[in-house]
């Protein structure tokens, strides 16, 4: 019998005999490692357990801990969801069930419409499939079998799934019990593999994603190998409700949405105070990294946008008008503004690098049902800047632009990983360009020492990018800094300098932002921080309390000194009880409380009570304003 080479993710080599299963070699490994496998990846490509291997080979067991297993795990729930559908509603047509951040969904065409009930009694049903510990077997079958197959079930959408797959496709089907499903896996051996499976909730979704399409009912949901880390899950589900940025940002008097503009937000006094707070931090930073700003105008004419490919690559998120009966767009980026300066003058190499900055708003068209506060909005403001370089500066620049980024987040306290993101398959420029932009990428990563992650096929339609994903105090993330290297646009717009042997040359250009935009950054804060900013933030960084009308009149000069040293500050002076002011002081997250008696008024001093602390003891007025002031200088 011929033998064959397995290396192992530790860099160990085994031999086995040719045709062994995955799962046997896994026992062999480790009879604990076996208990917990999933699935596994041969040669890269994810496959089934019960898989032969057929040549030398290197084999990585999946579990639950790897980066894939919580997506294989969690798409065969959504299979055992299904086939749960189908013995409780029979009748329904079945769309598809991936898996997605921390869950599952599955598209439904029902009958009837579900119910929040009927989510228990498919529960309960998914429960019974995975007690029987039904194995998940993998079929392959040719077009005409699978068409026929589908056909025969009424099954609809899999039959048109299946004509726009490619013709050379590998086509196989899952099998456990009596539910088979298109799908080219992998999956875990076993439906008794799932342990703790919760259904969250209900949504309408149309028919792959298209408006012209039908609607169909979602289920989500979730899945788990402990009870304990879904409970976990759960706990964190319900702090984030609690810390919901539409609802804080309601209850703060920060911002509203309303219905004359849904997916425009409405930034209110305090808002705008935390909004420009974030501005005039960006612009010191900026500034401290010698880049100019500037602004461009928000309607532009068509023939801008099809000569930098907006027009052919991203017209359907574009808004439209005319003047004069010419075309004209609303611009949805500002790099094509940034271009137009950029060659409103004639530059030399010695000019570079030119680094402009702008805040510039930018409208986008979302479908009605993806708007979400400040999280997802049809209008926002990009924090954006455009540099313009040698070939020789590119590393230096992109390092630059990283150490930039990384100060940024630190000082509201955000851990990140960077994915570096490929050619999609809607691109422009040659694949040699594409090559040189990325290697030049990972140069200045690496030269850096950062670890990332490589997202095939994600990149700009003009460049390749390095996202950077912030994790917020509940473990989520956000994708918001991004550094894209383009070498398309300067090509498309003519872009030149003259360079040292004075002719002309094509200058590099990099797209970046590091808030990504500014509304949906500030949700992100509101969330992370459930609206307690840190005081340098805070729209109201402290309240003046009187317990009663004797203090007023010293309240007042405490509340003129603070506003003359640059603190926000208010006074309560209701006839209220203090009690009652303090509470509805916590309530608005403000930092710090001055309350005022009549023993402060004799000392002219003030009790202070600390966010998060409570009463830190009666200090002087001056001691206090100073400590405020190094807490905001320091941006505490």
């Amino acid at each position: 019998m011929s033998m064959i080479k397995i290396t192992l993710k530790d860099g160990s080599v085994k031999e086995y005999p040719k045709g062994t299963p995955v799962i046997e070699i896994t026992n062999d490994i480790s009879r604990g490692l076996a208990k917990n496998a999933l699935a596994a990846k041969l040669n890269g490509k994810k496959i089934d357990l019960q898989s032969p291997v057929n040549e030398d080979s290197t084999l990585e067991i999946l579990t639950f801990d790897s980066e894939e297993g919580p997506d294989i795990y969690r798409h065969s729930t959504s299979h055992i969801m299904a086939q749960a559908v189908q013995h409780l509603f029979p009748g329904t047509k079945f769309g598809i069930g991936p898996a997605i951040a921390d869950g599952f969904y599955y598209d439904f065409d029902a009958v009837e419409n579900f119910s929040p009930d009927d989510l228990a009694k498919i529960e309960e049903e998914m429960a019974g499939i995975i007690r029987a510990d039904l194995p998940f077997e993998r079929l392959e079958v040719s077009r005409d079998e699978a068409l026929k197959m589908f056909k025969k079930a009424g099954e609809n959408y899999k039959v048109e799934l299946i004509n726009d797959l490619p013709e050379d496709a590998v086509i196989s089907c899952y099998r456990q019990g009596d539910f088979v499903d298109l799908c080219a896996g992998p999956h875990v051996p076993s439906t008794g593999k799932i342990k703790s499976v919760k259904l969250m909730n209900l949504a309408g979704a149309y028919w792959r994603g298209s408006e012209k399409n039908k609607m169909l009912q979602r289920i989500y949901g979730t899945s788990f190998p402990k009870k304990s880390l879904l409970d976990e899950y759960i706990f964190r589900l319900e702090e984030a409700k609690k810390r919901d940025h539409r609802k804080l940002g309601a209850e703060l008097d920060l911002f509203s949405v309303q219905d004359e503009g849904p997916g425009f937000p409405f930034f209110h006094p305090k808002g705008m105070i935390l909004r420009n707070e974030l501005e005039n931090f960006w612009r010191e930073e900026h500034k401290r990294s010698r880049y100019e700003e500037i602004r461009t105008p928000l309607i532009l004419n068509r023939s801008l946008w099809e000569q930098s490919g907006h027009w052919d690559h991203y017209q359907e998120n574009m808004y439209f008008t005319q003047i004069d009966d010419i075309d004209f767009a609303v611009k949805p980026m500002n790099c094509p503004g940034s271009i137009l300066i950029y060659k409103s003058k004639l530059h030399s190499y010695r000019d570079l690098p030119i680094r402009l900055a702008e805040l510039g708003l930018v409208h986008r068209h979302e479908l009605s049902g993806t708007l979400h506060g400040l999280m997802r909005v049809r209008c926002f403001t990009q924090d954006d800047a455009h540099i313009f370089m040698l070939r020789s500066q590119v590393t230096e620049e992109i390092i630059g632009v990283i150490d930039l980024i990384d100060r940024f987040y630190k000082v509201f306290g955000f851990e990140y990983h960077v994915e570096l993101s490929t050619k999609p398959e809607k691109a422009m420029g040659s694949d040699e360009i594409w090559d040189m932009a990325i290697d030049s990428l990972k140069k200045a990563m690496e030269t850096r020492g950062m670890e990332y992650k490589i997202n095939e096929g994600d990149g700009a339609f003009y460049g390749p990018k390095i996202d950077f994903h912030l994790r917020d105090c509940l473990g989520r993330t956000w994708q918001c800094g991004t550094i894209q290297l383009d070498f398309v646009m300067p090509e498309k717009f003519d872009l030149v300098y003259i360079g040292e042997d004075g002719q002309k040359h094509r200058p590099v250009m990099i797209h970046r932002v590091v808030f990504g935009s500014i509304e949906r950054f500030i949700g992100i804060l509101i969330e992370h921080f459930a609206g307690a900013f840190p005081i340098w933030l805070s729209p109201v960084q402290v309240k003046v309390l009187t317990v009663t009308d004797r203090g007023l009149e010293y309240a007042r000069e405490i509340h003129d000194v603070m506003e003359q040293n640059g603190i926000r500050a208010e006074i309560d002076g209701r006839n209220e009880k203090i009690g009652y002011k303090i509470r509805e002081a916590q309530l608005e997250k403000v930092p710090y409380m001055l309350v005022i008696g009549d023993r402060e008024v004799d000392n002219k001093t003030a009790a202070v009570r600390k966010r998060g602390v409570g009463e830190k003891g009666n200090i002087g007025v001056s001691e206090f304003i100073e400590e405020v002031l190094e807490d905001i200088r320091l941006k505490r």
